[in-house]
C-alpha cells in the first residue's frame, strides 16, 4: 500500500477534500499550498479524527518553481519519503482570448502547465530514485475540447497535462523494475472555491464530498485515466470528443 501522498493545493476544494478521504484511509499525508493557515486547520482536524496518521504541512506557491523541489524534498523527509504525489494545486481565471484578459489567461496557463510541470518533474526525480510511486494529475472534463470563452485557456491548459501525464506513462513503458504508475483524472462539476460561481455548472454539480470520494476510489485503484464521477462524466466525455462544436458548447 502506498501510505505517504504529497497534495498541492490542499487548503481548499478538491484538495483538501481528497485530503480527508486519504486520511480517513489511513494514509500519512504531506499537505501544501499558500494558506497555511488553512493547512494547519485541515491538519488538526485529520489527527484528531485519525489519530494513527502523520500530517505534514508545507507552504507553497506551486509558481516558485525552485520551492517546488525545496518543499517535496521537506515533505519526503518528514514522511520517510512520498508514495504518492497529486499534482492537483491549479487556477481558474481566465477570459475570451482578444479581449484585453492576457494577464489573467497567462496566469492560469502559469499554474496550471508549467508549475504542473515543475510538480510532475520533482515527483519524478524521487520516484526513480525510490523505483516505485504513483503520480497522480488533476486534469478536467473541459480538457476533452477546446472550451469556448472564459474556459478557452483554462481548458486548454487541462489538455495540456493530462498529455503530459500520457507522455510520463508512455515513458515508462517496458522499463523493468520500477513500480511507478501515472493516473490521470477528469473532474466533472465538483463543487469548490473555483466553479461556485459559475451558475451554467449547477445543473451537473455534484458536492465536494461526493465528487473527491470517486476521485480518491481511482486513485488507490491506480487506474490510468478516469472521468469523475463515473456518472454521468464518462458518458459526456466521450461525446464531447467527437460532437460538434455546437453541440459540445451545450453540455458545457
Amino acid at each position: 500500500m502506498r501510505r505517504n501522498t504529497l497534495i498541492t493545493g490542499a487548503s481548499s476544494g478538491l484538495g483538501e477534500g481528497m485530503a480527508r478521504h486519504l486520511a480517513a484511509s489511513g494514509h500519512h499525508l504531506a499537505i501544501t499550498a499558500r494558506r497555511v493557515e488553512r493547512l494547519e486547520a485541515l491538519k488538526a482536524e485529520l489527527v484528531a479524527a485519525h489519530p494513527g496518521i502523520q500530517v505534514s504541512v508545507h507552504a507553497l506557491d506551486v509558481n516558485d518553481h525552485d520551492a517546488v523541489f525545496r518543499v517535496f524534498g521537506e515533505a519526503a523527509d518528514a514522511l520517510g519519503g512520498l508514495d504518492r504525489v497529486i499534482v492537483n494545486a491549479g487556477l481558474g481565471k481566465g477570459g475570451r482570448i482578444g479581449t484585453g484578459k492576457f494577464e489573467a489567461n497567462r496566469e492560469t496557463a502559469m499554474t496550471n502547465f508549467v508549475a504542473a510541470l515543475a510538480q510532475c518533474e520533482a515527483g519524478m526525480q524521487h520516484f526513480y530514485e525510490r523505483k516505485a510511486g504513483h503520480l497522480v494529475v488533476i486534469s478536467s472534463v473541459s480538457a476533452m475540447r477546446g472550451m469556448p470563452s472564459s474556459m478557452t485557456t483554462y481548458a486548454a491548459t487541462k489538455a495540456g497535462v493530462a498529455h503530459l501525464a500520457e507522455g510520463i506513462r508512455s515513458d515508462l513503458l517496458g522499463r523493468k523494475g520500477l513500480d511507478i504508475t501515472v493516473t490521470t483524472l477528469y473532474p466533472g462539476y465538483i463543487a469548490s472555491e473555483m466553479n461556485e460561481q459559475v451558475e451554467q455548472e449547477q445543473r451537473l454539480m455534484v458536492d465536494t464530498e461526493t465528487g473527491t470520494a470517486a476521485m480518491v476510489k481511482y486513485i488507490e485503484k491506480e487506474v490510468a485515466e478516469a472521468s469523475v464521477p463515473a456518472w454521468p462524466w464518462a458518458p459526456i466525455g466521450k461525446v464531447m470528443k467527437h460532437a460538434p462544436l455546437s453541440v459540445v458548447r451545450k453540455l458545457v
